[in-house]
């Protein structure tokens, strides 16, 4: 199974004033209460969000308040206030919580008993706060230990249920702003009141405040939802929410990626399956995803019997692997598949293509001995950088161990996270470790990358299981002495999503993709109409090296075609007039402006041919 990866914090705060989608507020009461976070700015931040709680509650009496955790860049607040927020209210927080700043309140922290916190956040009409008490007492309760003091801050009138971290005075909060507004369910529960979020940021210098509102703002023009309208390569509609209609050119650009990781396949071995979309409720139980994953499963009934549109293809390659007896010489077995899936996520949560309910996965399942699973590991972390490679991207690693719902047998999960470790050292490559962020059923490796403008993805990921698929399909194959064993199963994405992958790529080229990528790789533009004929011969030299080339013999200037085309990020303009045809020479021009020497058409073919062939990103 692959997981789907929320946008980062940054991409969606990127979206704010225009719209963001709701960010769910789950967890235990304990959770709830704790909204520090790691880092220098982690304390600043969060005392930043209880100014922005201390400037709304002055400005808007009878506010209720929810929480103001610290989030990747920032910070937000949830507040249940007596009139809808606007734009124009910004200002005015921004200005009252500057008053507070520069009066420089030192925070204090205070205890009291539950009974008393309970009793005062009662009295100030402070009902979320009485709540996240209540649940606190509740699981003090059932877990049969005494509940600790309760712990207040207090910044000059302002006093909020919190445990900290803060820093000393609210005058060591840095340089802030407020990004925008959002609607946000309390506790991410569509049945509870819907509260207005507050998001901001906070940073220890002017400059890295102003380098963050750049980025932010770059980020907006880069957002892949409207480049991909601009671009004619998707869209999304009311009939099928969270599900992309692909255009023309965005078909291009998907066949494209898949075309070069097919030919990476084909080099490594791999053999290509296709298994059925809707499957048997029996399926996802043997697997054990029904007990862990049904809450996100569009289910189906049919003559008594529950299925499930499939949200993952992993257990289904078992039966291609049972189809026939295996012997230790048929491993390593490497079965790939494009397999649609659908997850039910929370519309809330849908966010363009990095957040949808349908989409396809470049997925594999190699089947191994445990003898040759380090060096399949080698192998897969060099077909993700060879991949990643195509499009300019330097991938990092995390080795990610048992979460605390792992199923199967501890030993099993000790031996997978040894042999992964023992891969990854072997390998070289650097790697960070995510203690417990495995998935239920095996440790993995989790790809990231960082895009043109320092936003953190992760990516592609591996993962190595001796529980889920060889255990409970009781996968087998003979070994060299005649006796049956357990074959390794590693789970494999490169791209992962081709959806959100996509979107990623759109974002970090700003959707002018290298030659090779992009969906329209030249426009031939003849001057006037007597040109067409020899425009369309040009188009047909570059077409028969492969290439994507349209010809503009619309009625529009020149000039007019030439912008047009530079807007919709084609890599090459060639404008054809009685000179050029006569001596049968291309002049392209790039869309970054640059006048290109005179080539023979078929010397200029040639020359773009090879960089589409090299895959090249210059």
């Amino acid at each position: 199974m692959v997981e789907q990866v929320a946008p980062p914090a940054e991409e969606s705060d990127a979206t704010v004033p225009d719209a963001l989608p709701d960010v769910p507020v789950r967890g235990s009461a304990d959770e709830l209460m704790d909204h520090g976070a790691a880092g220098e700015l982690g304390p600043m931040r969060h005392s930043a969000a209880h100014v922005l709680a201390e400037a709304v509650l002055d400005l808007f009496p009878g506010t209720k308040l929810g929480i103001g955790p610290v989030i990747a860049d920032g910070f937000y607040y949830d507040f249940l206030l007596p009139r809808p927020l606007t734009p124009d209210d910004l200002p005015a927080i921004e200005a009252r919580m500057r008053e507070s700043i520069a009066a420089d309140h030192p925070f204090e922290l205070s205890e009291e008993t539950p009974e008393a916190a309970h009793a005062a956040l009662v009295e100030r009409d402070q009902p979320f706060k009485v709540e996240i008490i209540d649940d606190l007492a509740a699981s003090a309760a059932t877990d049969g230990t005494p509940m600790p003091p309760t712990t207040f801050y207090r910044q000059g009138p302002f006093i909020d249920l919190c445990r900290g971290p803060h820093v000393a005075s609210t005058g060591k909060i840095g340089p802030f702003k407020l990004l925008g507004t959002a609607g946000a369910y309390w506790r991410g529960d569509e049945q509870r009141p819907m509260l207005q979020r507050v998001y901001g940021t906070a940073w220890a210098t002017q400059e890295e405040l102003d380098a963050y509102l750049w980025r932010r703002d770059e980020a907006k023009k880069r957002d892949h939802r409207r480049l991909g309208v601009q671009l004619d390569l998707f869209s999304f509609h009311d009939v099928s929410p969270g599900s992309a209609f692909w255009h023309p050119k965005g078909q291009r650009i998907w066949r494209t990626l898949e075309t070069a990781m097919r030919e990476l396949q084909e080099r490594r071995g791999y053999q290509e399956i296709s298994t059925p979309i809707l499957v048997s409720e029996k399926l996802w139980r043997q697997s054990g995803h029904w007990d862990q994953y049904a809450e996100n499963m569009f289910i189906v009934e049919s003559e008594k019997q529950l299925f499930s549109l499939k949200p993952m293809n992993c257990p289904e390659s078992t039966y291609i692997y049972r189809s026939k007896k295996r012997s230790y010489r048929d491993l390593p077995l490497r079965l790939s598949e494009y397999g649609r899936l659908h997850r039910n996520e929370r519309s809330g949560a849908l966010s363009g293509l990095t957040r949808v309910r349908q989409f396809i996965q470049d997925d594999a399942h190699i089947y191994v001995r445990p003898d040759q699973l380090t060096d399949e590991i080698e192998a897969l972390l060099d077909e993700v950088r060879e991949a990643y490679s195509w499009v300019g991207l330097e991938p990092h690693f995390a080795f990610a161990t048992k979460p605390d719902k792992a199923i199967g047998d501890p030993a099993l999960w000790e031996r997978a996270e040894g042999l992964i470790h023992d891969a990854l050292v072997r390998s070289g490559v650097p790697f960070i470790e995510k203690p417990k962020d495995g998935t239920f059923y095996a440790p993995k490796i989790d790809i990231y990358i960082d895009d043109a403008l320092g936003r953190e993805w992760q990516m592609a990921t591996i993962q190595v299981d001796l529980v889920m698929l060889p255990e409970r399909f009781d996968l087998t194959y003979t070994d060299e002495a005649g006796e049956s064993q357990r074959p390794i199963a590693i789970h494999r994405a490169i791209y992962g999503s081709l959806e959100r992958f996509i979107g990623i790529l759109v974002e970090h080229f700003a959707g002018a993709f290298p030659l090779w990528l992009a969906p329209v790789q030249a426009v031939v533009i003849p001057i006037a109409d007597r040109h067409a004929d020899a425009a369309q011969e040009l188009a047909d030299v570059l077409r028969a090296r492969g290439l994507r080339v349209e010809v503009d013999a619309s009625s529009n200037r020149m000039q007019y075609k030439i912008r047009a085309a530079q807007e919709q990020k084609v890599p090459y303009m060639v404008v054809l007039g009685d000179r050029e045809i006569e001596a049968r020479t291309a002049s392209p021009r790039t869309r970054a402006g640059e006048q290109q020497p005179a080539d023979p058409w078929d010397t200029f073919a040639d020359r773009l041919a090879a960089q589409v062939s090299s895959r090249s990103i210059d």
